[in-house]
């Protein structure tokens, strides 16, 4: 009777079983039918009872449900970015308590040295960089809203109207600036007490790329707060604006020649024509854009919500497009 009694018991099991998996789900199913099947019925044999004991194992090795999990590397590119803007906008607002403190230290000083002080303890715990700040990440996702915004509230008529100074200042001095700390560091790394022979010219040249590039936020804040020339400030703001560019451009061909076993006089030659090719191209890729962006906007007289998403999104797909063909996406 007793086996008979389980015999009607695991054949209600098998019949009561989709019924439930609608409501319970598969686990529940299976933590349901999976004891049932320890017990054979009295006609099955040997074969039937191992067949059963093995599905039975089966059943409870998967009956049990993650109800927490965790998955960072899942969104770990995404995360770290937003929290690295969440530090620099929290360090902006904590700079901004202190009335004195802007005044006596700029505030892109200030933002450096909060920066060097995070990733020297996140390489102190690691011995290692940040893996998502490198400089793909850098150029493609946190660069271009920093253009944009320096480039959408420029005052448009005061810079084209003095666009041959700017021009002026932002390539012809970069270059200077570029070349005048390179070849000074290469005459320091000479001296022989610096133990510093081994540091070859393109690399000097290379590290001035990096820091010929002025950034005169504590100047313009000045002049906005003493109410200077307007032709003045905008010279500084457009030299600020395109030595950005210049300084990216020579910093990728110093790369490219370091990279190279040796260097000839074609490859200079093609330096400096690349030069001009990724600024003119830059340029010409920004227009584009622009009046893509002027026609399309022409038809959203009545839906002025998705005006602004255009504007990032051509914006956006401008710097994009020119990084695609190795051009100045700043300058587009």
């Amino acid at each position: 009777m007793e086996r008979q009694r389980l015999g009607w018991e695991a054949a209600a099991g098998w019949m009561l079983g989709p019924c439930f998996s609608l409501l319970l789900g598969a686990p529940m199913v299976s933590a349901l039918q999976g004891p049932s099947l320890l017990l054979p019925l009295e006609d099955s044999g040997p074969e039937n009872a191992s067949w059963g004991s093995q599905e039975a194992q089966d059943n409870e090795s998967s009956v049990h449900t993650v109800f927490f999990s965790l998955d960072y590397h899942h969104v770990q590119v995404p995360f770290e970015i937003t929290l690295w803007i969440m530090l620099a906008s929290l360090a902006k607002i904590a700079f901004h308590l202190f009335n004195k403190l802007p005044s006596v230290v700029p505030e892109s000083c200030l933002l450096i040295f909060v920066g060097l002080i995070m990733g020297g303890i996140i390489y102190g715990l690691n011995d290692k960089s940040p893996p998502v700040m490198d400089s793909d990440i850098f150029f493609l996702y946190l660069l271009p809203p920093i253009v944009l915004d320096a480039g959408y509230f420029m005052p448009s008529r005061p810079f084209f109207e003095n666009i041959g100074t700017i021009l002026l200042y932002a390539v012809v001095g970069t270059i200077w600036n570029v070349f005048g700390i390179g070849f000074s560091l290469y005459g320091i790394c000479q001296v022989k007490s610096f133990h510093l022979q081994d540091i070859s010219l393109l690399h000097n040249l290379w590290f001035s790329s990096l820091i010929a590039a002025v950034d005169p936020v504590a100047v313009l804040s000045v002049f906005e707060e003493i109410h200077v020339n307007e032709k003045l400030h905008i010279l500084v703001f457009g030299e600020s604006l395109l030595n950005d560019a210049v300084t990216v451009v020579l910093y990728k061909l110093f790369r490219s020649f370091c990279e190279m076993s040796t260097i000839k006089t074609v490859d200079v030659f093609a330096g400096i024509g690349k030069f001009f090719v990724v600024g003119i191209g830059g340029v010409v890729v920004g227009l584009l854009f622009g009046m893509i962006a002027a026609f399309t906007t022409r038809f959203t007289k009545n839906i002025r919500v998705i005006e602004p998403l255009f504007v990032f999104l051509y914006s956006y797909l401008s710097y994009l497009t020119a990084e695609m063909f190795h051009l100045s996406g700043i300058v587009a």
